[in-house]
């Protein structure tokens, strides 16, 4: 079966990245996976891709890391052939309060460093790739309703997820003439992992009363949105960051 072409999903091992990995199997990509270990749930999703007939393969990495990511992006594209789709998605964020003195500098540079730092290795080093290889190509990043509306959310995640917009609309700039397109998502409350550890069962109800639709999101919600991004059918359109928050606000 012929592919589409190679995928990375970042922070692949479950939640958002997960259901982007399979969406992207689906849809015809061979797919690579990382995430900061080679846990059995990352392990299982790569049998899941192989399962749908798509080639895939576990690339560990600390995206903060500058060498780490450099080395990531080589060795899929010594795996794979090449890499046509980045999906910067791996992000943390932290149990800091609504308050500037609950927020230590360490958790500020951990979170700035995984979010923030580790979108703009992904996409320098997935980009400098496409570039080379002189056919376009997507690259996608995991911004956040926190990153369009400054809230009571972490300071340092909503600084983070800012930063992901202009990292994107900077990336859309450069990389444009080479036929590579730039954007990301900004998912408003999404049931995963993290939400779940992030915020209580009132606060979540308090959110799903206040969108139009009455509900909260799921991971393929941002799949299917990823899916069309990723797709030649998307060739115009760059530099944007998408709310997929259920009509939470509208921008």
């Amino acid at each position: 079966m012929s592919s589409k072409g190679i995928a990375l999903v970042t922070g692949a091992a479950q939640g958002i990245g997960r259901a982007i990995a399979l969406r992207l199997a689906d849809d015809g990509f061979d797919v690579a996976v990382n995430d900061i270990s080679a846990s059995a749930e990352l392990q299982n999703l790569v049998k899941e891709i192989q399962q749908r007939g798509r080639a895939s393969s576990i690339h560990t990495a600390d995206v903060s890391q500058d060498a780490q990511v450099k080395e990531m992006i080589e060795a899929v594209v010594r795996k794979h052939g090449s890499l046509d789709v980045m999906v910067a998605n791996a992000g943390v964020t932290g149990p800091g309060g609504p308050n500037i003195a609950d927020v230590t500098v360490e958790e500020w540079d951990r979170i700035m460093n995984v979010n923030a730092r580790g979108t703009f290795l992904s996409y320098k080093y997935a980009g400098l790739q496409m570039v080379k290889q002189g056919r376009g190509g997507r690259i996608i990043g995991a911004s956040s309703i926190a990153g369009k509306q400054g809230s009571f959310v972490h300071w340092a995640y909503t600084a983070s997820k800012f930063a992901v917009r202009g990292l994107t609309q900077s990336a859309a700039i450069e990389f444009g003439s080479h036929g590579i397109t730039v954007n990301a998502y900004a998912p408003g409350l999404i049931e995963t992992p993290m939400l779940f550890g992030a915020f209580t069962t009132e606060i979540r109800d308090d959110f799903k009363e206040k969108t139009p639709l009455k509900t909260l999101g799921v991971p393929t919600d941002i799949a299917d949105f990823v899916s069309f991004i990723a797709s030649k059918e998307s060739k115009f359109i760059t530099g944007q960051t998408i709310s997929i928050n259920g009509g939470l606000y509208f921008d």
